[in-house]
Formats: C-alpha cells, sequence, structure tokens
C-alpha cells in the first residue's frame, strides 16, 4: 500500500476520509496506527487521557487490516481505523479499573459486546482512556489518574465522565471514541471539547456485563464529525440476548439519515427546562445555532418545560444507590481509596430506605410520560448541553454554582437517561474565553436519525471539525 511523508496530515482526518484513503490503497492502516500512536504519546504527556496504552495490540489489528485490504476479502466497516474505549467498558485481556484503586490491577474476562463489535470490525484499539471513579463524577479526575485536562485549554475541565475519550478525540489521537452515559457521560465532555456525541436510544447499544446502573447507562460514540458518528455507531449497535432491554427492531440507517435535509423539522427551544440558570453567553450561542437550523426550514419554538423541577434527586436515587451497591464491600474496607465527594454520594445512596427508593422509582415512571407527551408536538428538543463553559481543572463544581452537587451543576443532561430516549450534544460555538460550549439535541423515543438529520444540517451550515486545538 502507499505511504505519505509526513503523519501530520493523518491527524484530524475524519475515520470516513481515512477508510476512504486506505481502501484506494494511499495510506496503509499501520501507518496510520503508527501516527495515532504517536500523535497519542504526545497529547496524553500534556493532557493525561489513557489509562493503558495497548500498543501491541493496535498493531497487530493494523497488520490484519493491512492483509485484509491488499487481499480485498474480509474487510470490517472499521477496518484499519484507530479507536479507543473508555476504562469503564471491559476489553477482554486488558486492564480495568473503573478509574477506582479497588480495581487499579484489574484485568477483564470478556469483552463488552460495544468493544466486541469494533474489534470484530477491524478497529484498532489503541487503549482505555481516562475516567472518573465509577464513572460518578462530570468533570476529569479519578484517584488511578489523576486530573485529566481539556485540550482547548489545559487550565480547564474536558468534562466526564468521559474525560480521556473527549480530550483525545479532540487532540487529534483517534477520530472517534466509545465512551458511556449514565448521566451525561458523553454530552458533557463532547460540549466542553467541541465534539459530537450521542447517547443512543437506551440498549440500542447493548450493554453486558451488567453496570453499576443498568437503567440508566448507554454506550455512545463521540467524534470530530456528524457522520463518523453515525459510521461508528452502525457498526457497533444492533440486539444482543445478553441484554434484557436490548433493542430488537432493525437498525436505522444513521449514515443515510445525515443526508436528509433539516427542513420542516419541528424544535422546541427550552433555554432552561423549567429550572436551570445557564450563562446568556451560553444561551446566545445556542440560539445563534438554532437560528442556522431556522434557515434552513426548521421552526423553533421557546417553551419553559418539559419540566416542573428538577428531576436530579430521581436520577441519585437510582445511579448512585447500584454503584453504592455493587461497591459495598470496597467501601466499607477501605473507604480512603475512593475519591471522598464519590464516597459522600455512594453512602447516602446506600443508605435511603426501600420507601425512599421506590418512590423515585415510580416518580421516574411519571417523569418518562410526561416527557413523551411533551414530545408529541415536537421533532426535537433543544437546549444547552451546560449551563456553563468548561472551567478550572481541580474543580469538581463550577465556582458559579457552589450549591450544586458533583453532576447536579450539569442540569441538562441526567433527566434523559431518566427517560431513556435519545440525545446528542452538537458543537455550537466558542465564547469569548475561547471555550467550546455545546447545543444538546433530544428525540423521541427510537429516533436517532432526527438527532443525526439536525445535526448534520447544523454542522453544514457552520462547520466545527476545521478548527483544532493548539495543543503543543
Amino acid at each position: 500500500m502507499g505511504t505519505r511523508e509526513t503523519t501530520g496530515e493523518l491527524i484530524f482526518a475524519s475515520a470516513l476520509e481515512l477508510k476512504d484513503l486506505m481502501v484506494r490503497g494511499e495510506i496503509s492502516p499501520v501507518e496510520l496506527v503508527r501516527a495515532s500512536l504517536e500523535r497519542l504519546e504526545q497529547a496524553d504527556a500534556i493532557c493525561n487521557m489513557f489509562v493503558t496504552v495497548t500498543r501491541d495490540m493496535a498493531l497487530e489489528a493494523a497488520r490484519h487490516a493491512e492483509s485484509a485490504y491488499m487481499s480485498g476479502e474480509g474487510v470490517g466497516a472499521l477496518c484499519g481505523l484507530p479507536i479507543s474505549v473508555k476504562d469503564l467498558i471491559p476489553v477482554d485481556a486488558v486492564r480495568h479499573t473503573f478509574g477506582t484503586k479497588s480495581f487499579s490491577d484489574n484485568i477483564a474476562a470478556l469483552s463488552a459486546p460495544v468493544a466486541e463489535r469494533a474489534l470484530a470490525a477491524g478497529a484498532c484499539l489503541l487503549g482505555k482512556t481516562t475516567t472518573d471513579e465509577l464513572g460518578c463524577k462530570a468533570v476529569g479526575h479519578s484517584p488511578v489518574t489523576g486530573w485529566t485536562l481539556n485540550p482547548w485549554d489545559i487550565s480547564k475541565t474536558p468534562g466526564g465522565s468521559s474525560c480521556g475519550a473527549a480530550a483525545s478525540v479532540a487532540a487529534g489521537v483517534t477520530p472517534f471514541a466509545i465512551g458511556t452515559d449514565g448521566g451525561g457521560s458523553v454530552r458533557i465532555p463532547a460540549s466542553c471539547t467541541n465534539l459530537f456525541a450521542i447517547k443512543p436510544q437506551f440498549a440500542r447499544i447493548p450493554v453486558f456485563p451488567a453496570v453499576l446502573a443498568p437503567t440508566l447507562v448507554h454506550a455512545g460514540p463521540m467524534s470530530r464529525t456528524v457522520r463518523d458518528a453515525a459510521f461508528l455507531l452502525s457498526a457497533v449497535a444492533g440486539y444482543d440476548a445478553r441484554d434484557p432491554a436490548s433493542v430488537a427492531e432493525p437498525l436505522p440507517d444513521f449514515l443515510a439519515a445525515c443526508d436528509r435535509p433539516a427542513k420542516g423539522m419541528r424544535i422546541a427551544w427550552s433555554p432552561t427546562m423549567g429550572y436551570a440558570r445557564p450563562e446568556r453567553e451560553v444561551v446566545e450561542l445556542c440560539e445563534a445555532a438554532l437560528g442556522a437550523l431556522e434557515e434552513q426550514g426548521c421552526s423553533v419554538e421557546l417553551v419553559d418545560g418539559p419540566f416542573d423541577e428538577d428531576p436530579l434527586e430521581i436520577w441519585m436515587a437510582e445511579f448512585y444507590a447500584g454503584a453504592g451497591t455493587r461497591l459495598k464491600g470496597a467501601l466499607d474496607a477501605a473507604p480512603e481509596q475512593f475519591d471522598p465527594a464519590v464516597r459522600a454520594m455512594l453512602e447516602q445512596a446506600v443508605g435511603q430506605t426501600m420507601y425512599g427508593y421506590y418512590t423515585a422509582v415510580f416518580e421516574r415512571y411519571a417523569l418518562r410520560e410526561q416527557v413523551r407527551r411533551f414530545m408529541e408536538d415536537f421533532d426535537l428538543l433543544a437546549t444547552p448541553t451546560l449551563p456553563v463553559p468548561p472551567f478550572d481543572t481541580g474543580l469538581d463544581i463550577p465556582p458559579s454554582m457552589p450549591d450544586a452537587n458533583i453532576v447536579g451543576w450539569a442540569r441538562y443532561t441526567y433527566p434523559f437517561n431518566l427517560t431513556g430516549q435519545p440525545a446528542g450534544s452538537v458543537p455550537a460555538g466558542f465564547t469569548s474565553q475561547g471555550l467550546p460550549v455545546g447545543l444538546q439535541l433530544v428525540a423521541p423515543a427510537l429516533k436517532e436519525t432526527d438527532i443525526f438529520a439536525a445535526a448534520a444540517a447544523l454542522e453544514q451550515a457552520r462547520p466545527w471539525s476545521d478548527k483544532q486545538p493548539a495543543l503543543e
């Protein structure tokens, strides 16, 4: 296969562009993976994005991919493309820490379906990316790895809990990554790092083995372009009997949806969702992005809802109780090993009564129905992804929100883990300080294609992937 004189031109190319170059024989998978590993070494030294680097595994997969392209046989959808997987997702025989010291030497005994499918499709795994401890915070820190930094401004957080995935894609290490989202954990860091990310319909990507909060956690793609996320989602989604909630319907054509005109889409715009207090510049950037969709024929209606009050307590009852129950033995045996902020939330959650827990369960069902009815009048709900731009690293909570907790400050994301419907974050622009801001797009159940259509239309009108952080 052909080679190129420099590896720099491969950095920041999209996955679809790289795939086309490999199909045409203009680059080799081995060349590409070596370039990605070189970029990983450079960027990781600055931003601390990887827990474990699987260099030999990636190069072996690249050599297999090169043989497949040369023979023209057995070329998988992701063949030769570098990828990373968040360290909450197991990959067989690879270190799997969950971001907690209790599992710092743990080796996975199997691969989750999302990793299994990506590898079977020919992807080359560069490694496992950093996560907050157990995915329990919305910034970029764990006791195992310390702080992950934002490539756009290394004094700021990249968001969490898929912090390493976001930072590495933003820094040009891989064109896309696989994260998880139990309360906003692909959307929050996407907003902080100028990426597109989508939490697809609950269990559209099957999850196995059972995670710490099995009724809330989604796996999802993160990428610099909308089409790359659609491409990756198409390769890893689909029914799996090991996940009892797995969506059994045929997969929609996510890539085709990216070519569908957005004209005629009905969008509800809710700057506060009924309870949030976003910064003015965040709202202005989101409204400008929605203006670009209006110019393409979408109707945008300002709404107050869809919520009467913040559903944070309902979410916390489920998420932290699940994590705390699964980790109670480790919490009791060595509480000092846990992030103090995470430990406090877990201990509080496992102390709730059965009556209190099931009160929250039934409130969740009522909330889901309330949102379902609201969405009957709209194709999409648009909100800010976050109420604030990225804030200083080393902090768990924005300084402007001292009364918030370690996830509650995010405000807009966790409600849609309670409902399970698709939700994505789309780059909306940069603040006057040069910090990224995201626009959240939420669709009715099973309607990821509407998110892809609107996000791709916005990307065409206001391209963002040509903007790159000056990481040195």
